[in-house]
């Protein structure tokens, strides 16, 4: 349910929210032709229908930031642009070809004046392939410094704003702001992009929703998302009034990547919880189905770039850096700890054990120094001051208890230290301590894996023989994306100060020879999954996961940020009352097969009785002479002979047809495909087992089947006890004459051969040598039981002793792959269809039993 005054941010953002001036169209356009994209298939999908360009492949990346450097020249007054080297984004051009054509969309990391706005845009389009995305001061600073710093990230990272002195509350005012602001950025990524043939990389959590505004205006649009922060767990998450919105987003893109699989595995939790969507592996890859699109799951963690890092590595400085480190702390064992300055890195709690390991091991006292070197604070605020100060007054006790005039346990290095340094430092240390409590993904593990290989101008800088074993250690917290890529590191739980301290002492005191396979390990991970083949990697799953998008149609349905894309195949239509009553009115052997829950009554509804209009209806229809009309449901069959009392001419399949009765006044007949149910003795333990385990599920007992439902269960406990007892049961049953199906929230077990596909094949057989054969046959089903019937329909009127075909109208209810031709949205549309018929039909007097046949009769 769309979460209040949300519903139509989608308009709100377009510029009434602030006051954002229109984005000038002074960037040229890859499109050029007007048009719609559903000349493929006849439908108007929302999409331009572009002619190519002709240009090479293309890649579209959009972030927060541009990859760029921007500053002012002292005497021109001009800004000055270059390519910040660092940046993931630059470095995960090498993972592509040199023929592909990379385009940049984000924010500069200065701002500059409207004025001057128009000539910057030209010259990075020129000179860099860079689109910048210029927001309003207030804008930005509401969309990035408020609802991405004060509210997503903390939350991100487990941090609940329980009280007004933990975390900021939501602000209504910061969530529209974020929404403005990613409309901003995709209405830039709209003017240069060619839907036809770009694929277009959002990320991070800045831009969460930017993938609705872009599917929105192409729907076949081929969209990659990657989150390099960590997703909550659903208890966290789903304590964000915006939940919902911003899980629709994230799956209006084609392939959404993670760092870990506990991130993924979370979202899906989310997903499912939340929204209801169920997910499995599908052949390696975790697909999600969202309204008939698949969205895939890609768990992979990002690399370094080794070529970067190795050319620094080889720099004159880092030479004579690393011979300055060495001299400094000869005789010393150095652990290195490299952290931002903020709530999450865990540097007091390392500084803790640090303390601990020195108090528990006196002969380390003088011997081990921790360089903590500081980056500069992404956010700003209270806690991180808090945090900061904390730090230097444990560092201080630190120093004033173990130390010396010409000793310092720890040293805290709080300024800008260039890359050459920190690779001096890295290549120095004989451990080194990630302690975060919460990260995304952290590099830190990476470079100082590649640093302590070294390269040859190292070796000669620090007088070792090229063939010298390598050796490193590694001490990370099990809450970091990296953690699960580096099983030779000691993982931590950083809030155990104990177990952080002895792994720091195992550490320092390891054998050399384990250290060596430990880092060879380490380094051949490391050195082979850099920057490049995650980016090849990401882009390939991306390619794979759109390679279906002009196989099927498309239509766009939703308000707001509850925009979403229904995709299904070409032959999959709507079924039309006018053209269905069309159809009726012209034919007249009719066979009309309905399925109860979720067809004729709402799923959720509570109260299963069929409604007034519905009984109206189905007696209006079996009144007509021209019409066989069956009830064809998984229902027990008293309750159907209940509830359907006063259709006196209404056929009836219960328990997906072990029973049948042609109209009120003919006995209910049992198949004779499976009268054996002995085995209900071997599953009613089973699944009484899985019922006292499983809070929230019951057991339903039929006359021929038992079915275990999970539907008031915790959703992921529910699903995972389904798929257990499945494999139990089919276990169990291996040599009875039963099978067992899981269905939505149930696992059901019924005889071998009973299915409403069956009931289909018996009842049109039946007109056929009653002398009889259909001339139109309309089925409506919204469940997996009801395609054995859409299949069964289509095989049976096939068949060579039909005079002719008849007009087949096979309809799920709801949009949805099937294999069905029509689909109708809803219980409501179903009945709509069955009054316009009822409407059509011309009632005459009929003779009760006039279709009755036995089951053992009719030819199977």
């Amino acid at each position: 349910m769309t979460s209040r005054s949300y519903a139509n941010l989608l308009d709100l953002a377009g510029g009434d929210l602030f006051d954002i001036p229109h984005t000038p169209r002074t960037l040229p356009r890859v499109m050029t032709v007007p048009g719609i994209i559903s000349d493929l298939d006849g439908c108007n999908d929302g999409d331009s229908d572009v002619s190519s360009s002709g240009c090479r492949e293309r890649k579209i990346i959009v972030a927060n930031m541009l990859p760029l450097q921007a500053k002012r020249d002292i005497d021109t007054a001009k800004w000055c642009f270059s390519w910040d080297e660092d940046s993931i984004l630059l470095q995960l051009k090498d993972g592509f070809s040199s023929d592909i054509e990379v385009i940049y969309v984000g924010s500069l990391k200065v701002e500059i004046d409207a004025s001057e706005q128009d000539e910057v845009a030209q010259r990075l389009l020129d000179d860099f392939n860079c689109v910048p995305t210029f927001l309003p001061h207030d804008l930005q600073k509401k969309f990035y410094l408020g609802f991405c710093k004060q509210q997503l990230w903390p939350l991100f990272h487990y941090m609940l704003p329980i009280c007004s002195d933990h975390g900021d509350r939501f602000d209504r005012s910061l969530w529209q702001a974020y929404v403005s602001a990613n409309k901003i950025f995709a209405d830039k990524v709209m003017e240069v992009i060619n839907p036809d043939d770009d694929f277009v990389w959002v990320h991070d959590y800045h831009l969460m929703v930017l993938p609705t505004f872009l599917r929105k205006r192409f729907n076949r649009v081929k969209l990659g998302f990657f989150l390099h922060s960590p997703f909550p767990s659903s208890e966290i998450y789903r304590t964000l009034p915006v939940r919902d919105e911003i899980l629709k987003g994230l799956l209006n893109s084609d392939l959404i990547g993670f760092h870990t699989f506990d991130y993924a595995r979370h979202f899906l939790s989310c997903c499912s919880r939340m929204l209801g969507l169920d997910y499995e592996s599908k052949r390696g890859h975790i697909g999600l189905d969202y309204f008939g699109r698949t969205i895939f799951i890609k768990i992979l963690p990002v690399g370094i770039h080794m070529g970067r890092l190795d050319s620094v590595l080889n720099l004159p400085s880092t030479s004579s850096k690393l011979k300055e480190i060495q001299e400094e702390f000869k005789g010393k064992k150095v652990i290195l700890g490299v952290d931002d300055m903020d709530i999450f890195k865990g540097i007091n709690l390392k500084f803790l054990a640090v303390e601990q390991l020195l108090q528990q091991n006196p002969d380390l006292q003088g011997e081990v120094v921790l360089v903590q070197i500081v980056n500069p604070a992404r956010g700003s605020g209270k806690d991180v001051q808090e945090a900061k100060k904390e730090a230097y007054l444990i560092a201080e006790r630190i120093n004033n208890t173990y130390g010396s005039k010409h000793y310092q346990p720890v040293i805290i290095i709080d300024r800008p230290v260039p890359r050459f340094e920190k690779s001096a430092y890295y290549a120095v240390a004989e451990c080194c301590i990630v302690n975060a409590v919460r990260d995304g993904m952290n590099l830190v593990p990476y470079k100082y894996i590649v640093c302590r290989q070294g390269t040859a101008k190292m070796d000669e800088a620090m007088g070792r023989k090229s063939d010298s074993p390598r050796t490193s250690m590694l001490v990370v917290s099990e809450f970091i994306g990296c953690s699960p890529s580096l099983s030779g590191a000691i993982r931590v739980n950083p809030w155990d100060i104990d177990a952080v301290a002895d792994a720091l002492n195992l550490a320092l005191t390891m054998r050399d020879s384990e250290k060596k396979l430990r880092h060879e390990k380490h380094y051949r991970y490391v050195s082979s999954h850099d920057v490049a083949y995650w980016a090849r990697s990401f882009m390939q799953d991306l390619e794979r996961a759109c390679k279906d998008h002009y196989t099927k149609r498309c239509w766009g349905i939703g308000l707001g940020l509850g925009f979403r894309v229904i995709s299904l195949s070409h032959g999959f239509r709507k079924l039309s009352i006018d053209h269905i009553v069309s159809a009726y009115k012209r034919t007249s052997r009719r066979a009309i097969f309905l399925d109860y829950d979720g067809t004729v009554v709402p799923q959720s509804s509570i109260n299963k009785t069929p409604s007034p209009e519905v009984i109206s209806v189905l007696n209006a229809l079996c009144n007509d002479t021209k019409n066989v009309v069956f009830i064809v449901s998984g229902r027990a069959r008293d309750s159907l002979s209940e509830w359907f009392t006063s259709c006196k001419m209404l056929g009836l399949a219960a328990e997906h047809g072990y029973f049948l009765r042609w109209n009120s006044d003919s006995e209910w007949e049992t198949s004779h495909l499976s009268a054996d149910l002995d085995w209900k003795q071997i599953v009613v333990p089973v699944m009484q087992s899985y019922t006292e385990a499983t809070d929230g599920s019951n057991i339903e007992i039929k006359e021929s089947a038992l079915v275990w439902h999970h539907q008031d269960a915790d959703p992921d406990f529910g699903s995972c006890q389904a798929k257990e007892l499945l494999d139990h049961l089919e276990s169990v049953l291996a040599n009875e004459p039963a099978i067992v199906k899981r269905g939505q929230h149930i696992v059901e077990v019924k005889p071998q051969g009973v299915t409403k596909g069956l009931v289909a094949e018996k009842v049109l057989l039946n007109m056929v040598n009653g002398g009889n054969p259909p001339d139109f046959v309309m089925c409506i089903g919204d469940d997996r039981s009801d395609e054995d019937m859409f299949e069964s329909i289509l095989s049976t009127v096939s068949c060579p002793s039909l005079p002719s075909a008849p007009e087949i109208f096979a309809c799920t209810v709801g949009r949805k792959p099937s294999k069905a031709k029509y689909f109708l949205d809803d219980t409501t549309d179903v009945v709509k269809l069955l009054q316009g018929l009822a409407a059509s039909s011309n009632p005459k007097p009929r003779h009760l039993a006039q279709f009755q046949v036995s089951f053992e009769s009719t030819v199977s």
